[in-house]
């Protein structure tokens, strides 16, 4: 059972980062399908992992009783419709719902099914409240996860010549950083730490 949750644990992070991933697609509605797409994925590899039967009808019925209320009130949306704002600072948003929202059901399933659980006993309803704790649980989770990403990324650049670019690039370099720290993914202090390593390697 330790090695079943372990691979469990695996398959529902990398199904997480995919999730993440979905939140940057630049349309509203096709977003919100390919996490679906992945969270069926997901469930259905994490049935194939606990031996438990799978099918295409039920796993769609439990996202969608499970999930319904966050994607509705997922204004991040119609953020995206904003043009040149919305896509990025939406995508950042809905990114860390999304993978917290599929986070969050992988950890409702594993739970059900490592005690013997199967689809013919999942109940929605009780299972709702163990969602919602693990949702939040997630976005942190999705929040860390995209701090780690940002960092590695400035991290990996400093190690780099890169061709100088001009004060636009700096300037744009300096709008991305201002976006993760007003969604916060990095605190006051990492943000004036990174906006000085920018502005010393623009000199």
């Amino acid at each position: 059972m330790e090695n079943k949750t372990e691979e469990a644990n695996s398959i529902i992070k990398n199904h997480m980062m995919w999730s993440m991933g979905a939140g940057f697609i630049p349309v509203p509605i096709a977003d919100v399908f390919a996490v679906g797409a992945i969270q069926l994925d997901m469930i259905r590899q994490l049935c194939n992992l606990y031996e438990v039967n799978y099918k295409d009808t039920e796993g769609k019925a439990v996202i969608s009783s499970m999930t319904g209320s966050i994607i509705a009130r997922v204004g991040a949306r119609a953020i995206k419709f904003i043009p040149g704002v919305g896509t990025v600072v939406g995508g950042v948003t809905l990114a860390i719902l999304s993978g917290a929202s599929t986070y969050a059901l992988g950890e409702v399933f594993k739970k059900h099914f490592e005690t013997g659980g199967t689809f013919l006993d999942f109940d929605p309803k009780r299972l709702k409240k163990v969602y919602d704790e693990m949702f939040e649980k997630g976005k942190e989770y999705a929040r860390k996860i995209k701090k780690e990403q940002a960092m590695a990324e400035v991290e990996l650049s400093k190690g780099v010549e890169e061709p100088d670019a001009g004060g636009e690039d700096v300037v744009k370099r300096l709008q991305d950083l201002a976006k993760l720290k007003d969604d916060g993914l990095i605190s006051e202090e990492e943000f004036q730490l990174l906006k000085k390593r920018i502005l010393e390697k623009a000199h």
